[in-house]
């Protein structure tokens, strides 16, 4: 676990951030309700929780680099279980009551005790290898749209479809290891307009009329997410003169991508000038931002995107874990972009919408 020493808060929140910032998008509890007694909503989200619990036994029992890991995978799915068990009892328990910040950290936990460090690690892997070998198509695709606005929806479009590759997803996680995902056909079957938070217009009007000095990513998963929705958006950017921040995990949590992890990726899909098919990265950064969740706290940020965040004009964060269920509510003192798909049942009825809906909510600052 990263330590406390280390982490400032991210400089784009506005102050007091005690008063002015929760990383909670949907609320488990209010003050009125009984501390000693589970919410409903604790309750359902603690069995989101367990769901997962399968699937992620599943890797962990197939991890190779884990000594005994069929019989530590079994460890784990009791003892988080059993931590799961307590909360519901006793929501005071296991440093609760309980958000998505604190599930996820208790299963990290669990897994980092019994040696876990990456489960995710081989599909992971595969997945990047696949994106890697699509990435010239999906690039030329949008480059032959000589629509400015409707080359960014492309992207937009993109950007959801990669972001279905989310094995902290039971139901995608079941799907993905039936027959995997196919990255062109998910961008086709996107849920029809309008999305559920959808500022599309509005962010279409802004991109074609303005340009941004420097943005700042918060990445999610690593294949088609990363390589075929995000690097082609980043890169749209870089060409239209933007300073790219991407910010990325420092540790391993499911299928989400590592700050090693991208930079290894984008070795491999730059060419022997540095450019990306055409487009100069000299303005392009990758930092870790300290974070080892699925989730995201930015009152608790690396020094060192701190530093490289502290003049950008744009904010983007992606995913449902960070961009919906932390930050969707989250305020910035510039311009920011919350984007994501909704593939949690009880994330889609809060927001009064549909199971794998899209989120696009876009937030300008007056300057």
């Amino acid at each position: 676990m990263e330590s406390d020493s280390e982490m400032v808060p991210f400089p784009q929140l506005p102050t007091p951030i005690e008063t002015s910032y929760r990383a909670c998008t949907i609320p488990y509890r209010f003050p009125s309700d009984d501390p000693s007694k589970a919410t409903p909503t604790e309750i359902s989200w603690i069995n989101v929780f367990a769901n997962s619990i399968p699937s992620f036994k599943k890797r962990a029992e197939s991890d190779t680099t884990v000594p005994d890991a069929p019989a530590k995978a079994e460890k784990f799915a009791e003892r988080y279980a059993g931590i799961l068990e307590d909360l519901k009892k006793d929501p005071e328990s296991h440093g609760g009551p309980p958000d998505g910040i604190l599930l996820c950290r208790l299963r990290e936990q669990v897994l980092r005790e019994l040696g876990f460090r990456d489960i995710f690690k081989k599909v992971k892997d595969e997945e990047n290898a696949k994106a890697i070998s699509l990435f010239p198509e999906v690039v030329s695709l949008s480059d032959a749209i000589e629509d400015d606005g409707k080359r960014l929806e492309n992207l937009v479009r993109g950007i959801f479809a990669g972001n279905i590759f989310d094995l902290g997803s039971a139901q995608l996680a079941e799907v993905f290891s039936k027959d995997g995902m196919s990255f062109l056909a998910s961008c086709e079957n996107l849920v029809p307009r309008p999305w559920v938070i959808d500022d599309l217009e509005t962010f279409q009007r802004k991109w074609i009329k303005k340009s941004w000095k420097k943005a700042v990513i918060f990445v999610d998963n690593s294949g088609a997410d990363i390589i075929l929705g995000i690097l082609p958006f980043a890169r749209e950017l870089l060409r239209r003169g933007t300073q790219v921040v991407l910010a990325a995990n420092e540790l391993p949590s499911i299928n989400d991508i590592t700050y090693t992890e991208l930079t290894e990726i984008l070795s491999q899909l730059k060419d022997e000038n540095g450019q990306l098919i055409g487009v100069d990265t000299s303005k392009l950064l990758i930092a870790n931002s300290g974070n080892d969740l699925p989730v995201i706290d930015l009152s608790r940020v690396s020094q060192e995107l701190a530093y490289l965040s502290s003049d950008a004009d744009l904010v983007i964060v992606e995913g449902m874990g960070r961009g919906i269920e932390t930050n969707l509510y989250a305020q910035f003192k510039c311009d920011s972009l919350k984007i994501g798909m909704v593939k949690h049942l009880e994330v889609a009825e809060f927001l009064g919408g549909r199971l794998y809906d899209c989120v696009i909510k876009y937030n300008e600052v007056q300057s």
